[in-house]
């Protein structure tokens, strides 16, 4: 028979921490739940910390979820702020804290869960110690960046992830210059890089000035400016750095402990986020649990993942192996940036091809809802696959509008472990002003499926096409933006025009969106030519 905990002590609030408390509570109403925070803020909405430096969100106080006050009365809560733990004794099952006043004191738990998030990451580099080179994790460090940036004209941001274009979008509309430095040759590293040339694009019209392919030798202090040394040996000057490179989970705590550990320093964890210590559990973005696409460990810093695990570890104390295990992450993740917005859920093209797995691609656009709907925006997705059972392993999309709603439907594919048919065949909401008939979900299936039957024989760019190109737009659009070395026959004149064609070489047909130039690849193979189709179109590709 199970025992029942009498006493859960809870390192960490915000995501995981808060959401394993109120689970607990929801399980039992005589159990002692205390939840520890170092800092003051015990639940914070810390995703939405750049958008309050912008001014989207107007009123901090917005920001703050829960209070100390709001959960000791809701959910009868021992909340425990400017409280840290600082070692944990598994033999006598006790936490040893510290307050901020001073002093320690040993609390006993029954059950024990850690959930201390992840700390920025600060490489030891020159003049990192610079009250101008800030990081962004918590309300303070808000406040703190916040104020700095009502003082500062230029400001650099280091990395390009998901934070980092968050914050430069939301300091570009303070009117800050901003540059943005990227050790990878393109933003947002996580997607492949041709589906971030429109952000690109987008942010330097709006002059956003960004340095990729480069990295941060240090920094140094000159008046009331901090300056960037960057290893190409330009140097950006401003009043504020902010590093957003990564971040680092800390599991200290769980080391000095003797808990195993990954191989970057993440607590191992089981299904139902025990550690190798069954009486302590982890949650959120210290732990690394199961990759739900192909079994792997990974480690998955996101607060939708840190929610549902705090849930997970809760279920487990009070109904053990009944409780619904973790099926582990997908890394679904997304980001706006000015008019734009682009994300991914499941692998990459760059990393399937790392881990040496087999798979296929394709690369679609379509409408946000039906073309001639006013506001239909394009959408671009790309799909990857196992070629051996058609399983949807991935996906990536951009556009002004409806990318969140295509990436969600293919993260429930992935979780799913649908195939490609099974998106060709999905029957989602249509009306015009929502959707079109064959959304660009459907059309991406379509486009696999034609690939897997021989119908599509794709080009992933006019880079790897060979030197017959055929742009088949209508002459007036190939006029006003020209295919380098391409020869225009509209798809409506090509069956006469077939003769001005080499049949003794491939043909690459290219369009605006992708469609037409499969069209074309068929009419061209149906008459005895060699014909691919140039994926994404030009509206990709240039």
């Amino acid at each position: 028979m199970k025992t029942i905990p009498e006493t859960i002590v809870i390192v960490g609030g915000v995501a995981g921490g808060a959401s394993a408390a109120a689970r607990a509570r929801r399980h039992s109403e005589n159990a002692h739940i205390i939840l520890l925070e170092r800092g003051p803020d015990v639940s914070f909405a810390n995703c939405g910390l750049p958008y309050h430096i912008g001014g989207e969100i107007a009123d901090r106080s917005e920001l703050l979820l829960q209070t100390p006050e709001s959960l000791r009365a809701l959910l009868n809560l021992d909340v425990r702020t400017l409280t840290e733990a600082v070692a944990i004794d598994r033999a006598a099952k006790t936490v040893t804290v510290r307050s901020a006043a001073g002093g320690e004191a040993a609390i006993a738990y029954d059950k024990l869960i850690l959930a201390p998030g992840a700390s920025p990451l600060r490489p030891p580099l020159p003049g990192i110690d610079s009250a101008r080179v800030m990081t962004l994790r918590n309300m303070q460090d808000m406040d703190r960046i916040q104020l700095a940036a009502a003082n500062a004209s230029r400001v650099t941001i280091v990395g390009a992830g998901f934070i980092g274009l968050e914050m430069a979008e939301q300091l570009h509309a303070l009117g800050k210059r901003v540059s943005v430095v990227e050790l990878q040759p393109q933003v947002l590293p996580q997607l492949d890089a041709e589906m971030v040339r429109p952000m690109e694009k987008l942010m330097r019209e709006k002059g956003v000035e960004l340095v990729l392919g480069d990295g941060i030798e240090g920094f140094e202090e000159s008046g009331a400016e901090v300056h960037a040394k960057l290893k190409s040996g330009r140097v950006l000057a401003g009043g504020l750095v902010i590093l957003s490179i990564g971040v680092r989970p800390e599991s200290g705590l769980a080391k000095e402990a003797g808990l195993a550990l990954g191989p970057r320093g993440h607590i191992v964890v089981d299904a139902y986020q025990r550690t190798s210590d069954p009486d302590i559990y982890a949650v959120g973005d210290v732990c690394e649990t199961e990759d739900a696409v192909f079994g792997k460990r990974a480690a998955i810093p996101l607060g939708g993942p840190a929610n549902r695990q705090g849930r997970t570890a809760a279920d487990h104390m009070f109904l053990g192996d009944k409780a619904l295990p973790y099926p582990g992450g997908i890394g679904t993740a997304i980001v706006r940036v000015f008019e734009l917005a682009a994300g991914i859920t499941g692998w990459s093209e760059r990393r399937l091809k790392s881990e040496g797995v087999a798979f296929q691609t394709v690369t679609v656009n379509g409408g946000s809802h039906a073309g001639y709907f006013p506001g239909s925006e394009t959408v671009t997705l790309k799909l990857m696959w196992s070629p051996d059972d058609g399983r949807v392993l991935g996906a990536e999309a951009c556009g002004k509008d409806g990318v969140d709603k295509r990436l969600d439907i293919i993260a429930t594919a992935i979780t799913g472990r649908l195939t490609i048919d099974d998106l060709s065949h999905l029957e989602l909401s249509y009306a015009p002003p929502f959707g079109s008939a064959k959304d660009v979900v459907n059309v991406a299936g379509f486009a696999a499926c034609n690939m897997r039957d021989g119908f599509l024989v794709p080009v992933p760019d006019l880079q790897s096409a060979g030197a017959q190109v055929i742009d088949v737009r209508p002459a007036a659009t190939a006029a006003k933006q020209p295919v380098p070395g391409a020869k225009n026959i509209p798809l409506g004149e090509l069956r006469g025009r077939l003769d001005e064609i080499d049949r003794s070489q491939p043909v690459f047909t290219i369009c605006q969106m992708g469609k037409t130039s499969y069209f074309a690849a068929r009419i061209l193979a149906n008459h005895g030519f060699d014909a691919r189709s140039i994926l994404g179109g030009a509206h990709h590709q240039l």
